[in-house]
């Protein structure tokens, strides 16, 4: 059985192009893994918390105050979920050239030393090897090639992460210039539909 993690992470909600495209995804590898569970997190709605001061010793120390406490549960509920996980399906808008702080708190609580990695005398080692991970991130302007690709902190970024814990099967979807007008707009997401069609199994 196919287990999915889907993480939407806009701020948009129903106006979110992401999330209307990680609809579609999911739609697809249902069909294609009828039998599969899927477990969601729409952290524009419900965002884990931000790392603090008052709650950083649940992710990295050893939580006392019940804020802490209740910190580590989250977390181990948010990286049980991962482990059981054969692909992850991540909405990323890009916020600022960069991704959302909502899908950055869910990076802290699921990046810990000693349980998705760890560190070794020839360097961090990811412990999460083989999984798939399809993230569809959505633009206003053109970052994957021309002049604004140096200023593309997003996907590096997520690249990074996902491999720092031993994902590195990444599939990247753009949806691009959809703030430059209807048209582009609707261009984008269709273009990121076929292609989205082609890999999760459905008629494109």
């Amino acid at each position: 059985m196919t287990n999915i993690l889907v993480i939407d992470s806009s701020a948009n909600g129903n106006g979110s192009v992401t999330k209307l495209l990680v609809a579609d995804a999911l739609a697809g590898l249902l069909q294609a893994h009828p039998g599969a569970t899927v477990t969601r997190h729409d952290l524009g709605a419900n965002p884990v918390p931000h790392v603090t001061a008052d709650n950083l010793a649940g992710l990295r120390g050893e939580p006392v105050t019940e804020t802490e406490k209740a910190t580590r549960a989250l977390s181990d509920r948010l990286v049980a979920e991962l482990k059981a996980a054969d692909v992850i399906l991540v909405g990323a808008p890009m916020y600022n050239f960069s991704v959302s702080t909502v899908l950055r708190s869910w990076f802290d609580h699921v990046l810990r030393a000693g349980i998705t990695f760890a560190y070794t005398a020839e360097g961090p080692k990811g412990l999460l090897d083989g999984k798939r991970a399809i993230v569809i991130e959505a633009r206003g302007g053109l970052y994957s090639e021309g002049p604004a690709k140096a200023i593309d902190f997003q996907e590096p970024y997520l690249r990074q992460l996902f491999a720092f814990i031993g994902i590195t099967d990444v599939t990247f979807v753009h949806a691009e210039k959809i703030g430059f007008g209807p048209d582009a707009r609707s261009a984008a997401i269709e273009g990121a539909r076929a292609k989205l069609a082609n890999m999760t199994g459905q008629a494109a």
